[in-house]
């Protein structure tokens, strides 16, 4: 067997570092979790809200149980709970927000917006 022209093992050497440098350079950076984060929080924001109205109406109908009020305790109950789980919302939103500003402040300011395709025009 004959050994391959060292001219051709050269052109496939070049070839392959052309190849690994047009990957590397088309590649598209990694960033982050793509938002993965922020969903997970507004998933926990709904359910903070549905719940807290469903725990209202359980109490609710509890108290109409226990004491024969019914239909007061259930709307009572509703009320009371779509009242704390609006507060224990609006508590993780402003938590949110407070750790967005900090992750901000300490990579040096906001990231930079996306233009709007109206802008682009």
């Amino acid at each position: 067997m004959s050994n391959p022209d060292p001219s051709r093992e050269e052109a496939l050497q070049r070839l392959h570092q052309r190849a690994d440098a047009l990957q590397t350079s088309t590649a598209a950076p990694v960033r982050g979790d793509h938002g993965g984060h922020a969903v997970n929080q507004a998933y926990r924001i709904i359910a903070e809200l549905f719940g807290g109205v469903i725990v209202g109406l359980a109490l609710g109908f509890g108290v109409d149980w226990l004491l024969g009020t019914r239909p007061w305790g259930i709307i009572g109950g509703v009320l009371l709970g779509f009242a704390v789980s609006v507060w224990m919302a609006k508590r993780t939103a402003d938590r949110l927000t407070a750790q967005a500003k900090a992750e901000d402040a300490a990579r040096g300011g906001p990231p930079p917006s996306v233009r709007d395709e109206d802008e682009e025009r």
